[in-house]
């Protein structure tokens, strides 16, 4: 494409003076073109915004629309607090954390914080020095032979298929300089999740690169898989994910190309569909018998799955048979209905399974009342970007944390919500090669690790801010709610609150 673009440019160039001197025209048209042109051919070879390298000159409006403003980008465009699922705001941070530029923000927050919905962090006049030194979690219970150190964030499960080749090659580079995870998703290991990064295989419903010929889970292609892949240091079987909770994975045909269907085992070209439950296992007792074999099989590696709640009465079955059974999972992953990086019917992504604040909290009760809950880590997973959002997932009872969109955002994804079609104009998530040539794997490689990393560091400075010495300490204390400052009033001025609740009474 690139060579095309300098070929006929230069073609159409030559012809645009040749007409420009026979007719002797003013000159400003050629020169304009030609100086469009240089701009263009600049950009084709620059590797910092995947946007220009894909649209060399048209690419240009989005970063005016940016920069109009700020009282146009108010009225007539999007605020710093619009934006879905994620505003401006978050956006501008993880690219800002992604950059390793400064990632302040002028003038106060532009968030309404005086009403029931804030919620912050209460900080100490005792505060503490941050650590420098970035979080780390062992996960691998009694039953766990190879436990391993795991950052406290991670790249949640995004397939090959979903994603570019490019954008899984920059994730698993960052996450090997970061020293963090990279889950697979449920399609399978690719040859582009194995660039020295640590990976999280994630086996789905489809058994993607460990199913037989009639798509049943085949423990002799598991067992070489593990074997031939060191990087695996844990496996994660999912059982539902937040975006489509009770609905399988969809893999358009557009993406569905001859490699992808190789490492899948399937057939390219056609629409894949992952069944909604697992045919290895069809009651809780059977899911625990099926970590006990993936454990085995593994030589005892860490094993967990993923789930997004739904019918609590399931997971207390679970639970049950846990104790009767003496199985016991190395991590469990909830995922919250908030949805993640998979397509679905707006019904399954608007209206099924419980957000992750009160999943969190359903599973770490449930867990503690089985006394269970020292025997596994729980994983958070489902819009957890920023560094308030890590905290608040550890405070609710999590140990760790996963996030997709993030680590999406970093390699320049810019929330087109194309992804389930095809056309993503950052090659993010895409099987278009013509689009996908515009990422550089070099430098979202560089982006990937700095936004762990400056995700983190900003944790750090939270919890010292808090007066908190170590992340052991975090816990709901730490946090205020805006209904909390109804009670204050309530408390030390009862007559003025009831006049605000009340207008019509008088002082």
């Amino acid at each position: 494409m690139r060579d095309k673009f300098i070929r006929w440019g230069i073609v159409i160039l030559v012809l645009v003076w040749a007409i420009s001197l026979l007719i002797k025209a003013h000159y400003w048209i050629p020169i304009l073109l030609t100086s469009i042109y240089a701009l263009g051919l600049y950009n084709t070879f620059q590797s910092k915004h995947a946007i220009l390298r894909n649209f060399p000159v048209l690419g240009y409006f989005r970063y005016f629309f940016e920069s109009i403003s700020p009282e146009m980008q108010q009225y007539f465009i999007e605020r710093e607090t619009d934006g879905k699922p994620f505003p401006r705001n978050q956006r501008s941070a993880a690219y800002r954390r992604a950059k390793n530029i400064s990632d302040t923000v002028p003038f106060g927050t532009q968030l309404d914080i005086n009403n029931r919905t804030y919620e912050g962090i209460k900080h100490s006049i005792y505060a503490k020095s941050p650590n420098e030194e970035l979080p780390r979690i062992v996960v691998g219970g009694e039953q766990c032979t190879q436990k391993y150190s795991a950052s406290i964030f991670n790249i949640s499960a995004m397939s090959f298929g979903s994603l570019s080749d490019r954008a899984q090659i920059a994730l698993n580079r960052g996450a090997k300089k970061g020293k963090f995870y990279h889950n697979t998703g449920e399609g399978g290991i690719s040859p582009y999740h194995q660039e020295g990064g640590d990976l999280c295989w994630q086996i789905g419903t489809g058994y993607f690169g460990c199913r037989d010929e009639e798509g049943r889970f085949s423990p002799e292609i598991f067992k070489q898989k593990v074997e031939a892949v060191p990087a695996v240091k844990m496996i994660e079987i999912k059982l539902s994910q937040g975006a489509k909770p009770g609905h399988g994975g969809v893999l358009p045909g557009s993406k569905n190309t001859p490699e992808i269907a190789a490492i899948r085992h399937v057939q390219p070209g056609i629409t894949i569909i992952s069944p909604p439950s697992h045919s290895a296992f069809s009651d809780a007792a059977g899911l625990l018998h099926f970590v006990q074999q993936l454990r085995e099989l593994s030589g005892g590696k860490p094993i967990g799955f993923k789930m997004c709640i739904g019918d609590t009465k399931e997971f207390e079955d679970i639970c049950v048979q846990m104790n009767v059974l003496k199985i016991y999972p190395d991590f469990i992953t909830i995922d919250g209905a908030e949805g993640g990086t998979g397509a679905a019917p707006p019904e399954f992504s608007d209206g099924v399974g419980m957000p992750l604040e009160p999943a969190l909290i359903f599973v770490n009760r449930t867990l503690t009342n089985f006394n269970l809950r020292d025997k596994m880590r729980v994983i958070a997973s489902g819009k957890v970007l920023t560094s308030l959002d890590i905290l608040r997932a550890l405070a609710m009872g999590a140990d760790m944390c996963n996030n997709a969109r993030g680590f999406m955002f970093a390699l320049g994804c810019i929330q087109a919500l194309r992804c389930n079609t095809n056309t993503c104009p950052t090659g993010v998530a895409t099987q278009d090669k013509m689009l996908i040539k515009g990422l550089d794997v070099t430098d979202k490689s560089e982006r990937v690790y700095h936004f762990h990393k400056n995700t983190l560091h900003t944790c750090n400075e939270l919890i010292a801010a808090a007066g908190r010495s170590s992340y052991e300490e975090v816990d709901a204390s730490m946090f205020m709610r805006g209904d909390e400052f109804e009670h204050l009033a309530d408390l030390y001025f009862p007559d003025i609150l009831s006049n605000v609740k009340n207008p019509t009474n008088k002082y």
